[in-house]
């Protein structure tokens, strides 16, 4: 099995980066339609278990939309496995909130499309993320683009944090 094949890295990137913004603009008909209609789909998120897609389309529907805050991405982190299957797991921090969430994808290729067949999502309480490695440089896992320099200028401060010693 070939591990971040170029293309369908970029296909489950253009994936992902089509998830978000519907995130972000609180397109709940894209959402649906990203996850895979199926009732062995799954979303665990900050204060729900949702079995099925029925249950997530329906979580989505009676969200008061005033809940949905932009966020910006902080870490992206996408590995695919073979043509069919990957992995989007990201790092965010809401606006106007210092908290850090954690949010996992797994994607897989139908004749529909790329669709999200499970997803994580939670927030950390501590404001600051603990890294034991950070990788430097890899193509695979660029930058999410950012809407102005600074913000990309602030994701790539932290994409870059110097490695912690290994003696605690």
């Amino acid at each position: 099995m070939e591990i971040n094949i170029p293309s369908v890295v970029a296909e489950v990137t253009a994936a992902f980066n089509r998830y978000e913004k519907a995130l972000n603009s609180n397109d709940v008909s894209t959402l649906d339609e990203l996850f895979w209609n199926s009732p062995h789909t799954l979303r665990y998120g900050v204060g729900e278990q949702l079995y099925g897609y029925d249950q997530i389309a329906a979580f989505r529907s009676g969200r008061d939309p005033g809940f949905v805050v932009n966020r910006d991405l902080l870490k992206l982190w996408i590995v695919t496995y073979g043509h069919d299957f990957g992995t989007a797991n990201c790092e965010f921090r809401r606006h106007g909130q210092t908290k850090v969430g954690r949010q996992s994808h797994t994607w897989m290729r139908t004749k529909e499309g790329w669709r999200i067949v499970a997803a994580h999502v939670s927030l950390l309480e501590q404001e600051e993320v603990q890294r034991d490695d950070v990788v430097e440089g890899d193509p695979a896992h660029p930058l999410p683009a950012a809407s102005d320099a600074s913000t990309h200028a602030e994701a790539e401060r932290r994409q870059h944090r110097p490695q912690r010693s290994a003696a605690r």
